[in-house]
């Protein structure tokens, strides 16, 4: 953990003490540039390299006590989650993430620490993704919510998107499913291990080569599972105009899920299925295409039916299918 990264010196005072611009100056301070970055914070907004011609964008919000909490995340955690849930996002369009902007409101009595932290875990996750911080805006308010955009670059090719499944490909994951939502339940029950999956909730770990990998590899549609793989795949199932079957032999469920299942009581077929904040990349491929091992054949495309558009084992998911911000418990 980067909490002070080239030996600075921990900030000090709480953020109202820093000020707006102090507190601007303490962010930008920790920031460092990739070659796309041709213009970084400091001015109206910055220069990005966009050699394609063509920018993909994406945007999340995360709020406190709906999408993280300090007692379980620090801040440097809620950082690297922050950038990596956005910049799966870009990679799950073929794309090569390039820029990351913030948008962040905290309160005044909030330990300027906790920002400063935050920047240090938006910064190491876009280095792993090969992106860079380039800017963004503080303001104070009530709720600390922490607001990404993120860039990325197609590098000449096709952006693959939701819709271009067909009958008869092949649907592969790579990328782990089930260990955030394993570790979230850990974490409800005031536990603290077994410590992979905790991490794995706290610190998703996005396979972001896979996406311009995937497109490269001629995948048809993709995306990355942020909801849970049911949900998500419904998304490709609904654009795409097909139906979509699981088969639950070829899905990974690892020894220490079971464990973990069996003690807080919940089949942990279901996290696998229905769990997101993965961020694991989904994609179709034309039958018979060749995969590297880290692709997972875990279903296929059919013709489309009646609703529902993604079964398992072919029958209806009669469980919850994912994550919904209006439905779900925070």
């Amino acid at each position: 953990m980067l909490s002070s990264p080239g030996g600075r010196p921990p900030t000090r005072g709480t953020v109202g003490e820093l000020g707006e611009f102090g507190l601007i100056r303490e962010l930008t301070s920790r920031i460092t540039a990739t070659p796309a970055v041709r213009l970084g914070p400091g001015d109206d907004a910055a220069v990005v390299a966009a050699p394609d011609r063509r920018v993909v964008a994406s945007t999340d919000l995360l709020l406190e006590g709906r999408h993280f909490r300090r007692d379980w995340s620090t801040a440097y955690d809620v950082g690297r989650k922050a950038a990596a849930q956005n910049l799966a996002d870009i990679a799950a369009m073929g794309a090569a993430p390039t820029a990351l902007l913030l948008g962040l409101v905290v309160p005044a009595e909030l330990p300027a620490t906790w920002p400063a932290e935050l920047m240090d875990g938006l910064c190491d996750e876009c280095h792993v993704a090969g992106a860079a911080v380039v800017g963004g805006d503080v303001v104070r308010g009530d709720t600390i919510t922490v607001a990404i955009t993120a860039l990325g670059d197609l590098h000449g090719r096709d952006p693959v998107t939701r819709s271009g499944a067909r009958p008869g490909d092949l649907v592969a994951v790579t990328g782990w499913l089930g260990w955030s939502a394993a570790g979230y339940a850990i974490l409800r029950r005031g536990l603290r291990s077994p410590r992979a999956f905790v991490e794995a909730h706290r610190r998703p770990e996005p396979p972001y080569h896979a996406g311009p990998a995937g497109a490269a590899l001629g995948a048809t549609a993709m995306t990355d599972v942020s909801d849970g793989l049911v949900a998500d795949l419904g998304h490709i199932a609904e654009a795409s105009k097909v139906r979509i079957d699981l088969c639950t032999a070829a899905l990974d469920v690892p020894a220490q899920m079971n464990d973990i299942g069996q003690a807080v009581g919940v089949d942990p077929l279901q996290w696998v299925l229905t769990g997101g904040e993965d961020h694991a990349i989904v994609a179709t491929f034309p039958p018979g295409r060749k995969l590297p091992a880290r692709w997972r054949v875990v279903g296929e495309v059919l013709h489309p039916a009646a609703l529902p558009r993604v079964t398992v084992n072919g029958a209806p998911w009669e469980a919850a299918d994912g994550w919904d911000h209006f439905r779900g418990d925070a």
